[in-house]
């Protein structure tokens, strides 16, 4: 489905009913927004990991403009601002109240500033592997310099530098680097969310090489007021855990969980695990 909004237009997509028969009424359930990362990839990765949420939830799955299969624009509009307003308009395109926020890595950081400048509108946030601002760049280059090899450390330096040519060379360094990405990565297996994912060298060409350099969303967070689940991985090599930590600190009454046996793909690394904390985490916090 798609949505003309603002100057753009947004694909998305809805899982489960919104509406199921309870007993003698009709219930209506919560409608959760996933916010998908790279930038530059887009809402395939969470399918079907993400799929049984839809018996919590509706879940409504879009890609951000300029990647996946919204509309492509002109690049200098390929911002963390107008993401956060794309998302605002597919709200009130859909009619919604209050949503339920849930953004893993770049997603993240499109979460927490949705969730601090429209608190009124989010029930329950969900930030997954994400920062509070630009010195996680420096910190994963030092990881990376750690655990890397010396061909994942050349590739790399395209994403430092926001220079990717085309959907093939990104295409490429996902597949160099996913050991990096995943613990269990099997150089063996075959990855499919990958495969599936449209990619787009501008958007993350955009953000590495631009706005991600001067993004800090820290003095806002205390401006959140849902629930908030912060999770975070112990061996994330882009989006370390201190920086959940960090923001769980800034959210009032914010939850914090640290995945211990993954990396920044929590959905490969320990999909189950991460299902059963978004779900138990929005039965008990109401």
């Amino acid at each position: 489905m798609r949505a003309k909004l603002r100057d753009t237009e947004i694909y998305f997509d809805i899982e489960g009913a919104g509406l199921v028969p309870d007993g003698k009424r009709m219930r209506e359930k919560p409608v959760a927004f996933l916010i998908h990362g790279g930038p530059g990839a887009d809402h395939t990765s969470f399918k079907p990991t993400l799929s049984p949420l839809s018996q919590k939830m509706q879940l409504v799955y879009f890609d951000h403009r300029g990647q996946g299969r919204s509309a492509r624009g002109a690049k200098e509009t390929y911002t963390l601002d107008n993401n956060v307003e794309d998302m605002e308009a597919l709200r009130r395109h859909l009619g919604l109240d209050q949503i339920v926020v849930i953004g893993a890595s770049y997603g993240g950081m499109v979460a927490l500033t949705y969730a601090s400048r429209y608190p009124q509108n989010v029930s329950h946030l969900i930030a997954i592997v994400t920062v509070p601002d630009y010195r996680f760049l420096e910190r994963a280059k030092a990881i990376l310099a750690e655990r890397g090899t010396d061909e994942q450390k050349a590739i790399a330096q395209r994403l430092w530098d926001g220079n990717f040519e085309n959907e093939e060379q990104l295409r490429e360094y996902f597949t160099v680097m996913r050991s990096l990405y995943s613990i269990t990565y099997d150089p063996d297996s075959s990855p499919k969310a990958w495969d599936r994912a449209i990619l787009s060298p501008d958007a993350i060409n955009v953000a590495f090489g631009g706005f991600l350099r001067t993004y800090d969303i820290r003095s806002e967070l205390s401006k959140i007021t849902a629930p908030t689940l912060v999770i975070g991985a112990q061996h994330d090599w882009i989006c370390p855990p201190e920086f959940s930590e960090e923001i769980a600190n800034a959210i009032p009454n914010a939850d914090l969980r640290i995945f211990e046996h993954s990396g920044h793909s929590i959905r490969a690394d320990e999909p189950e695990a991460l299902l059963d904390a978004i779900a138990g985490f929005l039965v008990y916090k109401h």
